[in-house]
């Protein structure tokens, strides 16, 4: 059994990515691991610190993105694909740059891989998530954020990156991967997975404020392109995360590749760990009023399984 890991990134030192512990979090289970980078700007040194890893698993595949013709972040998505291309395990473990895996689960996952590598019903894996938020102290259990999603897929041609990438579909057509591909809600299908109880830590809201603004600019603009001068203009220099004290406390301990780079958390002090949001900004969606309702209900009436809410992928068993 052979399982290759693959990503995509572009500027992911400029945007305050940990991408190179990410994909050192998944490396030891991995055959291989192939990495998408895009045209990064020129003063941006990913390249060089995917690099730094020196291992004979890491494969680069250099890329230029076209926004233009992969609007709504679609971008991601097919650039996420060229990686899976080139994949050659029989697992494929995906993991975005801004998320890790601990050490201690990375058993589990091979176990599970090795248990089903034969077992045809099963397309792939699905993962926990922890969203943390402003600090490495703080996560998100409200449903305004997905809660699990599909990591690790079966190596099918059959099996794209959709939409924005978070997720994936098995496509019965398949157009050569257009926009309207990654778009599309017909002749495709979602997959059959088998949850696991292991954690994807997502740091993606995890920068110094300037940063998170820049790297908000950055998405906006790959998804509205021409369109997005007047959402810009409305971003603010720095990052407003809110009250943190209104979210979930962590007390566990995060994956050791991480600790060099939470180490260098240096913004406590621009950050509100008490009090009430500033009404002078639009609210986060977890803190309107409809989704602290339902997070609310989740939280303490069903073991936090979301009421309603959209799921790519049917569960068909669970480890």
């Amino acid at each position: 059994m052979k399982i290759s890991g693959f990503t995509f990134i572009k500027n992911a030192e400029k945007l305050y990515i940990p991408a190179k512990q990410s994909i050192l979090s998944i490396l030891p289970i991995c055959d291989e691991f192939i990495i998408a980078i895009g045209d990064n700007d020129k003063d941006d040194r990913t390249t060089e610190i995917i690099q730094s890893i020196k291992s004979e698993k890491i494969k680069i595949i250099h890329t230029k993105w076209n926004t233009k013709d992969y609007p709504k972040n679609t971008i991601f998505a097919q650039q996420t694909d060229i990686a899976k291309q080139h994949c050659k395990g029989d697992w494929l473990f995906y993991l975005q740059c801004d998320e890790a895996i601990h050490q201690n689960d990375l058993d589990t996952i091979r176990k599970a891989c090795k248990d089903h590598l034969y077992n045809k019903s099963v397309d792939g894996f699905l993962f926990n998530y922890l969203h943390f938020w402003g600090d490495y102290n703080h996560y998100h259990n409200s449903h305004s954020w997905y809660k699990k999603e599909i990591r690790i897929i079966r190596n099918l041609p059959s099996i794209h990156s959709w939409q924005d990438a978070q997720s994936f579909r098995k496509f019965t057509k398949w157009g050569g991967g257009t926009f309207n591909d990654y778009t599309s809600r017909k002749d495709n299908a979602k997959l059959d997975v088998i949850e696991l109880n292991v954690n994807v830590f997502h740091y993606g809201y995890v920068r110094p404020p300037k940063m998170m603004s820049n790297k908000r600019k950055s998405s906006s603009s790959s998804y509205h392109g021409k369109n997005a001068k007047n959402i810009l203009s409305r971003i603010a220099i720095e990052y407003d995360y809110g009250p943190l004290n209104k979210l979930n406390k962590f007390n566990g301990s995060h994956p050791s590749v991480m600790n060099n780079w939470i180490s260098l958390f240096n913004w406590s002090s621009k950050l509100q760990y008490s009090g009430n949001r500033n009404k002078r900004r639009a609210p986060h969606k977890h803190e309107k009023m409809r989704y602290r309702i339902l997070s609310f209900i989740e939280n303490t009436f069903f073991k936090g399984n979301v009421i309603g809410g959209f799921k790519n992928y049917n569960i068909i068993k669970k480890s």
